[in-house]
């Protein structure tokens, strides 16, 4: 199953679930106990390293996953560089707590929303220690007035610190997603995160490879700016299937930075991410056993 996954083309060889099949796939996900108070499952999107794309990629996931009819919400965890505001075009706006002790989450391009980016100074930084921010985390998640959600997406912040155990270790994780980029650099890191996942038994779920090619807009030629199949080959190592794989595009970059709706900009860049969603809801629900089976082109 998943035989879309293509190096530098997109996914064309395996027919998307049709209306019916996605129906159940989600209807599959809604049967199940919660996990956390409304929520059903609650997935981490992690990186060992900062710079690989890991906060644009839960975003436009949780767009992806919304427009798809999955009720979708998105924690921003990284309490010391939240992103969400930005990438979701809600920079300056504030959650509010009618009772001074539960906040009501916001809400853009049909998901639901919780940062500490809705409660600080945008332009102050959060000088806390880890037990601190984790604490602070876990108040930000357990105050939050949360509707019924299918799925909980937790933006991580990078690296394998007291935030990412405090999280693993207190909340009811149902799996994670490690990002990362084809570079040895990213990958060393994305190692570490992979092996912390294990180290307090949360399954992990796949694997994305970010700006895993670059395709010229003008000629179409196609360049492995950070290297090539790094994320398959550590995907092999660790036996995780991969979820997809990113371009680098400068349109992606565009409708992070203006906090634009994914469905509103490149329809192919919608389709790569509606993929990897329909991956992860596959692996959520066991919907696949065989996995994704990578397939490698050279054109």
């Amino acid at each position: 199953m998943f035989n879309w996954l293509k190096k530098k083309t997109q996914a064309k060889d395996q027919p998307a679930p049709d209306a019916n099949e996605l129906s159940g796939v989600i209807e599959a996900l809604r049967a199940r106990p919660a996990a956390f108070k409304s929520i059903k499952t609650i997935v981490l999107v992690a990186s060992g390293k900062g710079g690989v794309g890991k906060s644009t990629t839960s975003a436009n996931l949780a767009m992806a996953l919304a427009a798809m009819g999955v009720r979708t919400g998105l924690l921003d965890a990284d309490i010391y560089g939240p992103s969400v505001p930005t990438l979701f075009g809600l920079t300056g706006e504030k959650v509010t707590s009618p009772d001074n002790k539960l906040m009501h989450p916001l809400q853009a391009h049909g998901v639901c929303l919780q940062s500490i980016g809705f409660l600080v100074d945008p332009e102050q930084a959060s000088v806390w220690r880890g037990p601190i921010a984790s604490q602070a985390l876990l108040q930000l998640l357990n105050e939050t007035l949360w509707p019924e959600l299918d799925i909980l997406l937790v933006d991580m912040p990078p690296g394998t610190g007291d935030i990412q155990l405090t999280i693993s270790q207190k909340l009811p994780v149902t799996g994670a997603v490690v990002v990362t980029t084809p570079q040895d650099l990213a990958l060393a890191d994305a190692r570490k995160a992979i092996t912390m996942f294990q180290q307090v038994k949360i399954p992990l779920l796949g694997l994305i490879e970010n700006m895993s090619f670059y395709i010229c807009p003008s000629c179409g030629a196609s360049d492995d700016v950070f290297g090539s199949e790094g994320g398959i080959k550590l995907a092999e190592r660790y036996q995780v299937p991969v979820l997809g794989q990113l371009p680098l595009q400068a349109a992606l970059r565009e409708q992070a930075d203006s906090g634009t709706a994914l469905t509103a900009g490149d329809a192919s860049l919608l389709e790569y991410y509606q993929q990897i969603s329909r991956a992860l809801l596959w692996q959520l629900t066991g919907a696949s056993s065989q996995g994704v089976e990578i397939v490698i082109t050279d054109d």
